[in-house]
């Protein structure tokens, strides 16, 4: 399975997590953790957690077209909970 990993710079980790994480919920399933936080998508899963300054997030598809979806639909996802902050995703696979 391909996995496409981010460091996210942020002081807000832990609120974008949980913002996240309560919007996902109402659709998928969504295992919140004080550690770290996993949502199942049909294709594939994210996995999110913070360090001090940085969410780190990593996804995981059945094949890399699936990767390419949840990287962009993670990605929308993260921009649009920041909010006014300015967040730079940059994957590697």
């Amino acid at each position: 399975m391909p996995i496409s990993r981010a460091e996210i710079a942020t002081e807000a980790g832990d609120k974008l997590i949980n913002r996240l994480c309560k919007h996902w919920a109402h659709k998928l399933e969504v295992e919140q953790g004080e550690q770290a936080s996993r949502v199942v998508f049909d294709n594939g899963s994210c996995l999110m957690s913070t360090e001090p300054g940085k969410l780190k997030v990593a996804v995981e598809a059945l094949d890399e077209e699936a990767l390419d979806t949840l990287e962009g639909v993670v990605a929308s996802h993260l921009e649009r909970m920041a909010g006014k902050e300015s967040i730079e995703i940059v994957w590697e696979n």
